[in-house]
């Protein structure tokens, strides 16, 4: 006899997640819209096979899980509440465009603290953890990167995974519910409510989350001056940021969208063809394009009004010059940097050179895209910053 089918409905997981860890408080309840919004969506466009299913049902429990978590923790330990953020350095620009590179480089100078993604995916301590020695959580994701670069290998010539070193910010973000969830689904429904949500409350938890992570990492003996933070997701965004990270140092990679867009369009296919048999490639094509050209639109709006706050940096310069590009970072945005993050940044551009993973191989017309077309909506962007 088959199993019964995984549904999403919203309140069912409140409750197991409730179940499962014995905690009631799940916090500020803004991410409850936007969970139902995400549940119906997966039940109605996403077409899920039944492994995407069971996936997707384990993240949702899992980031539940996390949010009583993050709150139970609070509650026993109220001086997390305050840490201080500075000014965070933020990265942002289209995926493909150097910002990984960056943000890892940046990331071997103390003065940062950034987020491996073993932190990012295992937020919360596990039970009767020592909070001075994440050993499990580490090992942990460790293991799952492992099993995803072996099942998926083309996952890892178009991001270099690794769950010892920076990544972004945006699965904590994932929390609120009120995020770029259409990574793992085409799922339009969702992304048409997102584009009209008030989205103040998924940086308002990104904040929080943030304080945590430094808490822990200061348990561990991490100490550091601000944060270096790094997602394509902020570019729609900005003035939130801004707004709630007062004083961010914004660095914006560029590079021509004819050649990134159609690279983000092969690699959301590759991610929506984990949890799904029946994926048109097509449609991240024209997800990913106009998406990334309302961004565009929504960042220079802001930079006219908030110029200092930026600063750019092309993506020849990044993989040709990259100390040098820091430099400049630098000295722009007032930083010292000293000998021994610049002999850690040395040794890490060795241990880490492109030309040890494979080349990304991807064709634009699989994915509807026109390099003419792509020219047009996205002629006001090249015009300004690749001329």
């Amino acid at each position: 006899m088959n199993a019964p089918a995984i549904r999403f409905e919203p309140e069912a997981l409140l409750q197991e997640a409730a179940a499962k860890t014995g905690l009631s408080d799940f916090g500020e309840p803004s991410f409850r819209e936007g969970l139902a919004v995400f549940c119906r969506a997966l039940e109605t466009e996403a077409k899920l096979s039944d492994f995407g299913r069971t996936l997707l049902h384990q993240k949702i429990i899992e980031l539940l899980c996390n949010r009583l978590g993050v709150e139970d923790w609070y509650r026993r330990h109220p001086e997390i509440e305050h840490e201080t953020i500075e000014a965070p350095l933020v990265i942002v620009g289209l995926p493909r465009t150097g910002t990984t590179l960056l943000q890892r480089l940046l990331a071997q100078d103390a003065q940062f603290y950034s987020m491996p993604w073993w932190e990012s995916r295992y937020p919360v301590p596990f039970p009767d953890e020592d909070l001075r020695h994440p050993i499990r959580r580490i090992e942990q994701a460790r293991a799952e990167v492992k099993v995803m670069v072996e099942a998926m290998p083309k996952l890892l010539t178009i991001h270099p995974m690794d769950a010892d070193q920076a990544d972004e910010e945006v699965m904590l973000m994932e929390h609120s519910f009120i995020a770029a969830l259409n990574t793992y689904a085409c799922i339009p429904s969702y992304m048409d409510w997102l584009a009209k949500a008030d989205e103040r409350p998924a940086y308002a938890y990104l904040r929080r989350m943030l304080k945590f992570l430094q808490w822990q990492k200061r348990a561990r003996g991490i100490t550091a001056q601000r944060w270096v933070l790094k997602s394509p997701h902020h570019l729609l965004r900005m003035y939130i940021l801004l707004e709630l990270f007062p004083g961010a140092c914004v660095i914006q990679t560029h590079r021509d969208p004819v050649e990134t867009i159609p690279s983000i369009a092969s690699f959301l296919d590759t991610l929506w063809r984990i949890y799904s048999n029946d994926v048109d490639p097509t449609a991240a094509g024209r997800e990913w394009s106009t998406l990334m050209a309302r961004a565009f639109r929504h960042t220079m709006r802001v930079r006219d009004a908030q110029p200092q706050a930026f600063f750019d940096v092309r993506f020849e310069d990044t993989v040709s010059q990259p100390l040098a590009v820091v430099r400049a970072i630098y000295a722009w945005a007032g930083y010292q940097l000293g000998p021994e993050a610049e002999a850690a940044m040395q040794r890490w551009l060795a241990d880490n050179r492109r030309s040890n993973r494979a080349e990304h191989v991807y064709d634009s017309a699989t994915f509807g895209l026109d390099p003419e077309r792509l020219k047009q909506d996205f002629a006001e962007y090249r015009a300004r910053y690749l001329s």
